[in-house]
């Protein structure tokens, strides 16, 4: 047998899995849902280890031994042999929301369960294994043991929220039909000390790991079931004088019809659309970490293939395949189900961004367009006008072209239409300085006011045709408008507006640079081809070899290793399952069949044409079904009663760990980007404020001292399978080799162009230096050449008088001082514990006796001599010891 161990941080509490060893093909699982403490876990296994001895009393030969330790179970799989275990054997920390954290696996490692008497080997099961290690797990899969990273901040702070009357309401009735739903775990219910606290079922869609957690789900208690989600988180610390503000962004990738670049094209019979990324951009105080006190702020928008029935033959080996639409679709069966998903999930409006080509000379992107806004035409019929889905086209291709036309410019107008019509979520009312200080476009905000502050209804849907390059751009464009009015909302900015090159906005441009370069790798297999900077048009020369470095890149990923690829995503996500007599995975001509489930069965039920959304939906809008409180809803949900004392809920000990020895240097929050120490020029004399604009040579990363802490910055959020370090990043950790850095080219062209140069021609080769000389206001801060006014000249001589005068009434005679007072001197009180205080010597404060005793005390206590200990010391232990273990 093998026995898994599961403890809480702290290892105070225990569960115990046992998992049977002796079934060919079958999961055995036994869970005894009992809580341990560490005693009764030491004893179990004791007795288990000492059962299990080949011979008694034989010390040599121990019957238990450990095989592996792990941090979490991603699941059971079973191929044609018998079943494995996947677990997590490595994790490290990316995010920190409201002191829940969030970990990227690292490394995960896969044990066969059965024992080698009882295996029936199959030929084929090592070609499956290795199919199914194809998903590389260590790259951008993420899982938190506190927070549900499937659903956004606004369903965990809502829905999860609910009023304790609700709560109480819900526990009786719940608790005469079943008793699992209310757990009691043996807690007295007297004297009020119960704290109740609701789990949520997680969102399917978003979970990567559901069908791998399906053998075990009934059968083992839920605190084993451990959610993954696929796609990119990164978190970074923007510093406002001090003052930390965490940006974070978390992406979750469908695992519903998911796959690579042009073998997943349009939506499956679902409703399901490929390339469906829903992206959150978190933003909170830091300084205040719960989530009852503290501020945070959410926004949250939605990036997917055009949900049509389309796809694009790539036997033809050309670079932009033909665009085929597969099957007629006049009633727009397939938009109608994967509208009403996201009404359900985010509310109204939905707002659909096309950046496909409107104008081509031969009809290829155009043909999406075409069909997308016939269907979009077609359900608004029967929608009411006020939730009607609102389409904008806009070429972006176009407008990048055209000279006379600022691309950002006018994405930033889309943009802000965009939040004034979904509004944003944050947890407490409006502040009171937005009274005090109004602004006209706050006042015309969206979204739904609440008594606890506001929420976000509708959503950003935007898409062009393989939603990567220009997608990410304009993505980015409207979560720079909302995270301005996020940062008003808090009350940390005057206005809710923020300009480019300010360290704020390069520190959230990085964040999606990382961002769209993970998700580029994921569906297209190259990093971004166009970035902000392109879009900008301030991206340097070498930037285009880079580019058709990448489309080459995408290219051959998208011609040799794509197909592989989808086969492991397709085993990974239980979309295939071998079993004995059916063709195997490598046989199939093609996936089709496996993602639209209406070719192999015919539907019992049939959707309307007209009523094509689900009931209850539209009695609720603008708010998302989801977050309503209906029977529905209360049906997913699980109430959990704890001690108010207990360590699950007790955020300070699961975030600080005082039971642990943590070191500084390896603190998360110390590690993380900064926006202070990345981005700030480093300078003196430079205003620290995030929200002022630099020149585009301006920037912390051009003048970085360390660069081993800067590549350990690095580290902490890229990764080598993900999103390797933007281009500045390269040129900075690459600075000892040769200087071909993009960012490194662009610097020295802008600051050729804002310095005085001169040039000197040494032989063949003319080389252009800067001029080394720099102005005392570039130092400074000031121009020292102005002569002072006569005010600051005053200021200064009174200054220089006082400490010499006070010197003087220091080093002479009490006598003299009270027989010849000085002119002009102000008689100074010290304010401080210190007897005398000036500029120039300072007497130590007088220790008092007890102090004296306490310090001897604890010298005393180094050298191994224990004081006695008094009573107060005992009571003070004694409760220690019951508040923590009893």
């Amino acid at each position: 047998r093998y026995f898994l161990v599961g403890s809480n941080p702290a290892e105070t509490k225990y569960r115990v899995l046992k998992i049977d060893r002796t079934e060919p093909k079958d999961l055995v699982i036994i869970d005894d849902k009992h809580v341990y403490t560490q005693q009764e876990v030491r004893e179990l296994l004791g007795r288990l280890d000492l059962g299990n001895r080949t011979k008694m009393g034989q010390k040599g030969s121990s019957g238990l031994s450990r095989a592996v330790s792990a941090f979490g179970i991603v699941g059971f799989v079973r191929f044609l042999e018998g079943y494995y275990i996947v677990l997590i054997t490595k994790r490290r920390k990316m995010a920190d929301i409201g002191g829940h954290a969030i970990y990227k696996i690292e490394d995960t490692n896969m044990i066969y369960i059965p024992n080698d008497s009882v295996r029936v080997s199959h030929p084929d099961e090592a070609r499956y294994l290795r199919i199914f290690q194809n998903v590389d797990l260590s790259s951008n899969f993420y899982f938190s043991y506190s927070y549900d990273l499937s659903h956004s901040l606004q369903y965990n702070l809502t829905v999860l929220r609910m009023p304790l009357e609700t709560l109480k309401t819900e526990t009786t009735q719940t608790r005469q039909e079943s008793f699992d739903i209310f757990e009691d775990e043996g807690l007295s219910t007297q004297g009020g000390s119960g704290v109740f606290g609701i789990c949520s079922k997680p969102y399917e869609k978003y979970v990567w790991n559901a069908k791998l957690l399906e053998a075990v789900r009934s059968a083992v208690h839920r605190d084993w079931l451990l959610y993954i989600i696929h796609g990119f988180c990164g978190q970074s610390k923007l510093l406002i004088y001090g003052r930390p503000i965490y940006v974070t962004l978390i992406a979750r990738r469908s695992s519903k019809f998911a796959g690579t670049r042009f073998l997943k094209r349009g939506a499956n019979c679902e409703g399901d659309v490929a390339n469906e990324v829903e992206t959150e951009q978190i933003l909170y105080d830091a300084s205040v970490m719960s989530f009852s006190a503290g501020s945070y702020s959410s926004y949250v928008q939605v990036r997917g293939s055009v949900p049509l029935y389309w796809s694009q033959d790539i036997s033809t080996m050309m670079p932009k395949p033909p665009i085929t639409l597969d099957q007629a679709d006049p009633y727009a069966h397939v938009a109608a189900l994967h509208f009403d998903q996201m009404l359900q999930r985010f509310g109204s409006p939905i707002i659909i961004l096309n950046l496909v080509k409107e104008r081509e000379k031969r009809k290829h992107e155009r043909i999406l367009s075409e069909e997308l806004v016939a269907a979009v035409t077609y359900l608004n019929q029967f929608l009411p006008p006020e939730h009607a889905i609102i389409y904008i086209p806009w070429d972006m291709a176009k407008y990048t072209k055209s000279k006379l036309c600022n691309v950002l410019d006018r994405l930033n107008v889309i943009a802000e239409s965009v939040v004034k019509k979904t509004g944003f979520f944050v947890n407490r009312p409006d502040s009171y300085c937005s009274i005090l200080r109004p602004d006209e476009k706050w006042n015309e905000l969206g979204g739904c006011v609440v008594s606890t502050g506001r929420l976000q209804t509708g959503v950003l849907r935007t898409n062009c045709v393989d939603c990567l390059d220009r997608t990410n751009t304009a993505q980015f464009m409207v979560g720079k408008c909302a995270l301005a009015y996020q940062l008003y909302s808090l009350g940390l900015i005057d206005k809710p507006n923020l300009q480019f090159d300010t360290d704020a906005v390069r520190l959230f441009e990085e964040l999606y640079e990382d961002h769209g370069d993970t998700l580029s790798l994921q569906y297209g297999g190259s990093q971004l081809v166009h970035r902000v900077k392109t879009y900008r048009k301030i991206a340097p020369w070498t930037q285009h070899s880079k580019d058709i470095m990448q489309t080459l890149s995408r290219y051959y990923s998208n011609a040799f290793s794509d197909a592989d690829r989808q086969d492991s995503i397709n085993l990974f996500l239980g979309v295939f399952k071998p079993a004995e007599g059916k063709p195997h995975l490598w046989e199939l001509p093609t996936d089709f069949y496996l993602h639209h489930k209406n070719t192999l069965s015919l539907s019992q039920t049939r959707q309307s044409y007209t009523y094509w959304w689900t009931t209850g939906v539209l009695k609720h809008l603008p708010l998302p079904f989801d977050e309503v409180t209906c029977a529905e809803n209360r049906r997913k949900l699980t109430v959990k009663k704890f001690h108010k004392y207990e360590e699950e809920i007790d955020i300070h000990n699961e975030f600080f760990r005082p039971y642990e020895l943590s070191s500084f240097d390896e603190t998360f929050c110390l590690a993380m980007t900064n926006s202070t120490r990345d981005f700030m020029p480093k300078n003196v004399g430079i205003d620290p404020s995030p929200f002022t604009v630099r020149k585009p040579d301006e920037t912390g990363k051009s003048v970085l001292g360390n660069k081993n802490n800067r590549e350990e910055t690095v580290l902490q959020r890229k990764t080598a399978a993900s999103a390797p370090p933007p281009p500045s990043e390269e040129a900075v950790s690459s600075s000892s080799e040769d200087d071909s850095g993009t960012d490194k080219e662009d610097e020295g062209a802008v600051s050729q162009r804002s310095t005085p140069v001169k040039v000197t021609d040494t032989g063949d080769n003319t080389k252009i230096t800067e001029n080394v000389v720099q102005s005392t206001k570039d130092v400074y801060g000031v121009n020292l050449s102005d002569i002072p006014s006569e005010d600051d000249l005053a200021i200064y001589a009174r200054f220089v008088q006082l400490g010499q005068s006070q010197h003087k009434q220091d080093k002479g005679s009490q006598q003299f001082c009270s027989k010849r007072p000085l002119d002009k001197v102000i008689n100074l009180i010290p304010i401080s514990s210190f007897s005398q205080d000036n500029i120039y010597e300072v007497q130590p404060p007088r220790a008092d006796r007890k102090s004296i005793e306490i310090f001897h005390a604890h010298i005393q206590a180094g050298r191994g001599n224990m004081q006695p200990l008094g009573r107060d010391d005992f009571l003070m232990y004694r409760e220690y010891i019951r508040n923590r273990y009893m």
